[in-house]
């Protein structure tokens, strides 16, 4: 097995390959061995699991992946890498690539056609240009067990983050509405080739097999959170009053009222249960018109 963590062995098949990095694409690649072996056994990975990874790359975390897992299908954007990947994981038959952007995929239709009779889980070490979209993209899809990711350590706190923290915002709610994210290592900058300029971070998303809270409409829920978040360090009622303009400050004091809630709240100190009480009482005032 081509040992792709190793600097001086990479490098030279990267120039005999003529492939240049892609500032655009947010190319970084791994070079620390034991990141992908720690990723991959955080995720959970073993003989029943089918793993989508997105962004293989040179094959550093696929590696490990394909030595633990049943099934692996890498989704990779970027044709260069083929004759490198055709050397780092040719020798794997648990593994297909499939050269195409995730954000353009059905991920249900392609996880159900990979992984039947396996317990799905998703990987990744995503670029920090669109950690938001692709993680957005593998929660919404719903038919993952786990989704392991490395992204920017700062949006991996804003992730985990608790109610009345600073980094608590409307992300954190969303992810955690969808699973329960454990930060699980940091991962210094010297891990990779080219270095970035931040540390990054490795969160395991365990996806919630069922939502402790009653939530009546999901669109209007997260309507609501986006609007108490949009003016932080506000009142909760300023926040309702824009985003929802059938909503005056005295009508959205009296929706808080009624979710049981001070007229004075502030969305940053609340959690999903909260929030899904305010859009009950929204939904049910619509529905009484």
């Amino acid at each position: 097995m081509v040992n792709v963590c190793d600097i001086q062995v990479m490098k030279p098949l990267l120039q005999a390959h003529g492939f240049r990095f892609s500032k655009a694409k947010g190319q970084n690649f791994l070079i620390a061995d034991w990141v992908p072996r720690a990723i991959a056994e955080g995720a959970g990975v073993d003989r029943d699991t089918g793993v989508l990874e997105i962004g293989p790359g040179i094959g550093s975390l696929t590696q490990q992946l394909c030595l633990r897992a049943g099934r692996v299908c890498a989704v990779e954007v970027d044709r260069r890498l083929k004759p490198i990947l055709d050397i780092t994981l040719g020798e794997f038959d648990n593994l297909r690539i499939q050269w195409d952007d995730v954000l353009k995929l059905d991920v249900p239709a392609l996880v159900e056609g990979e992984f039947a009779g396996l317990r799905p889980v998703a990987c990744a070490n995503l670029p920090y240009y669109i950690t938001t979209p692709i993680l957005t993209a593998l929660l919404e899809a719903e038919c993952f067990a786990c989704v392991t990711v490395m992204v920017q350590k700062e949006v991996a706190q804003r992730m985990a983050a608790a109610p009345g923290t600073g980094d608590y915002g409307a992300f954190s709610v969303f992810c955690q509405y969808y699973a329960q994210p454990e930060l699980l290592f940091e991962v210094p900058a010297h891990c990779f080739l080219p270095q970035p300029k931040v540390t990054s971070a490795v969160v395991a998303l365990r996806v919630r097999r069922n939502r402790p809270w009653e939530i009546r409409d999901q669109e209007l829920f997260f309507r609501v959170v986006r609007g108490s978040f949009a003016q932080r360090r506000k009142k909760l009622s300023n926040g309702l009053a824009a985003a929802f303009p059938e909503l005056d400050k005295s009508a959205a004091a009296e929706v808080l009222a009624q979710a049981g809630l001070a007229e004075n709240v502030r969305g940053e100190v609340l959690g999903i249960e909260a929030f899904a009480r305010i859009a009950n009482v929204i939904f049910d005032r619509r529905s009484s018109v």
